[in-house]
């Protein structure tokens, strides 16, 4: 009777089995498929765009999984998704790496046939689906150094030109004698930003650098004084630069690039690649209707390439810059190399983000209830994660937060993720942005090795009212960041946000501090109002582990460990009314006593136990 039993309940499963998998349509892709397959276990089609188009011919009747097998999807443009290839909740699209395969979506070319030079250098000819100029080059997994000088640190200048914008003077012997200046690049810290423009001419006479445009964005206080008499910078991409192992150089004329390989590096076994497309992925709804509920699983997404412009990138803010091509007085973002739009509920769990030429992913405008889960995004070129958007986009008329607040991105969520290495050539990129948006949930990530902040939100430098509320960042370990620039914390807000939460983030190591204006744990800047700060511990700061500027009644910090150095207060009020900030029940430690360390540890293990650490 027993077996009898199991036997029918067996049969009862298995039936209930079959029926499930008829009502779930299977794609299946692989790298060594065919255009004109049909999408079957046996007979799978080669194209990612080829998929979405099988896709497209279920989606929203019935559920769909895409399966990719082992192997790299070579694409030169992005994979565009629109609401015909969404689904709905009943059912949803999955795009999901096989079981046990390494799936791969890259933007980049191989670089093969290398050659050995007299010099020591490898050489091979750039591929012909390469554009003439380009900014990265990875060779092994690894993005190697675009030829340089200082090969480390940064030079100083000297004095600025007359007009404090366009050129400056140079210390003797600090930049050598070039063949010319073509495609010659300057990199010029700022406090909080970066600029990388061409150089027009160098006078070795004179000792004077010149660029093809102002140096900075055209706001008025980016002259080259404003916050150091003598900036950092450096040079990039000339031949002369071209000496030490780990960089490249390439020749546009000749069509070749040059590469020094690192110690122990087998040139003919290391494996080249070029990025040459712009995005990889594109989800984009309209007015109509959102492209939603669409999730990817288990996927890399690598190599992606961005151009900076013709006249320079002049960055403000957190990869916001001013494109001199534009419209005056719009502010321009740097692309990512994934980007939603008009998109809901939709989804990237334990994803690889990295390699990009810009930044990493970004649930753009009018987004709703997205998310990126237990995810690595990494070796990024901007921000690694941005949500939401600035206030430039117009709408009827007039600014988009204005006309139609209703547009803001909303209920999206960055969870178990661990973000680090973003900024890689846009320094004052934030490992995960946040414009004005509202239901936002930034919960137990790792952020760590940033030149600059690990989490920004808000985008307002009033106190005015924008949609922009009841954001929650949480349970965050933020760490070893601002390590080239200043002026940014391990958490960054702007403007009113109501009903938002700072609460039970762990923020240790900010210790460089360069430039004018001071590094902190989290820094409330302009307009920062109805925000709580509750039970976070920061240690290990350079300086105060708060710090409020121009910030407005009310705010609320309660119940936080702040830890500091020497004659170093606890929370600095610039151009803020410090009675204007309630403080509750706060702990203050001092890093030079033994025992309030030792106390700090266990508030550690008692307050934070389900925050990552070191």
């Amino acid at each position: 009777m027993i077996h009898r039993t199991l036997l029918l309940a067996w049969m009862l499963a298995f039936f209930i089995s079959e029926s499930s998998d008829a009502q779930n349509l299977k794609i299946y892709v692989s790298p060594d498929g065919q255009p004109a397959a049909k999408g079957s276990l046996s007979d799978p089609v080669n194209s990612l765009q080829r998929a979405a188009e099988l896709v497209k011919e279920h989606a929203g009747q019935l559920p769909v999984t895409v399966f990719l097998s082992d192997g790299t999807y070579q694409i030169s443009e992005a994979l565009k998704l629109g609401p015909e290839h969404g689904g709905t909740a009943e059912a949803p699209v999955l795009w999901k790496a096989m079981d046990g395969a390494d799936v791969r979506i890259s933007g980049g070319v191989p670089v093969d046939s290398w050659t050995l030079e007299k010099d020591g250098s490898w050489s091979a000819e750039i591929p012909e689906n390469c554009p003439d100029t380009f900014r990265s080059l990875y060779m092994s997994g690894k993005r190697a150094t675009r030829a340089r000088h200082p090969n480390k640190g940064y030079l100083r200048v000297a004095q600025a030109g007359a007009d404090k914008r366009t050129n400056f003077y140079f210390n003797e012997d600090d930049i050598p004698e070039l063949a010319g200046p073509e495609d010659l690049e300057l990199i010029l810290l700022h406090d909080w930003s970066v600029t990388r423009i061409p150089v027009k001419s160098v006078d070795q006479n004179a000792r004077q650098l010149t660029a093809v445009d102002s140096i900075g964005s055209r706001l008025h206080f980016f002259t080259l004084t404003h916050w150091e008499e003598h900036p950092r910078y450096f040079l990039e991409n000339a031949r002369e630069f071209f000496d030490q192992p780990g960089e490249w150089y390439a020749d546009p004329e000749a069509r070749k690039i040059f590469y020094h390989p690192l110690p122990g590096e087998d040139i003919l076994d290391a494996q080249g690649i070029i990025p040459v497309a712009g995005k990889l992925l594109v989800m984009e709804g309209d007015n109509q209707q959102h492209t939603g509920h669409i999730r990817f699983e288990g996927i890399t997404f690598e190599h992606s390439a961005w151009s900076i412009p013709e006249s320079g990138y002049c960055g403000i803010q957190a990869c916001m810059h001013t494109d001199r091509t534009k419209e005056t007085g719009t502010w321009s973002k740097v692309p990512a190399a994934i980007e939603l739009h008009l998109a809901a509920s939709c989804s990237f769990d334990r994803c690889t983000i990295r390699h990009t030429g810009g930044s990493g992913i970004w649930i753009g405008s009018n987004c709703s209830d997205c998310s990126i889960l237990a995810s690595h995004i990494h070796d990024i070129s901007g921000n690694g994660v941005s949500i939401g958007e600035g206030q430039d986009r117009i709408s009827s008329g007039e600014a988009w937060w204005k006309a139609h607040p209703e547009e803001v991105s909303r209920g999206n969520r960055v969870s178990h993720s661990l973000i680090e290495q973003c900024g890689q050539e846009f320094f004052g990129a934030v490992g995960i942005w946040c414009g004005l948006v509202a239901h936002t949930v930034i919960e137990h990530n790792e952020i760590r090795e940033l030149p600059y902040t690990g989490i920004s939100i808000g985008w307002m430098w009033t106190a005015d009212p924008t949609p922009c509320r009841e954001n929650t960042i949480h349970g965050n370990h933020i760490h070893h960041i601002l390590n080239i620039l200043s002026d940014g914390g391990g958490i960054y807000s702007l403007g009113l946000q109501p009903g938002s939460r700072i609460t039970t983030n762990l923020i240790h190591d900010v210790m460089v501090n360069a430039g004018r204006a001071e590094s902190n744990g989290m820094f409330l800047d302009e307009g920062t109002k109805e925000l709580l700060v509750e039970n976070n511990i920061i240690y290990n700061i350079a300086r105060s582990p708060l710090r409020f500027h121009k910030a407005k009644h009310p705010n609320t910090v309660r119940n936080n460990v702040l830890v500091c150095n020497k004659k170093i207060p606890p929370i600095r009020y610039n151009s803020t009314n410090e009675e204007d900030i309630l403080k509750i029940d706060n702990i203050i430690l001092s890093q030079s006593s033994r025992s309030d360390m030792l106390r700090l540890e266990e508030l550690i293990k008692e307050r934070l136990p389900d925050v990552k650490k070191d």
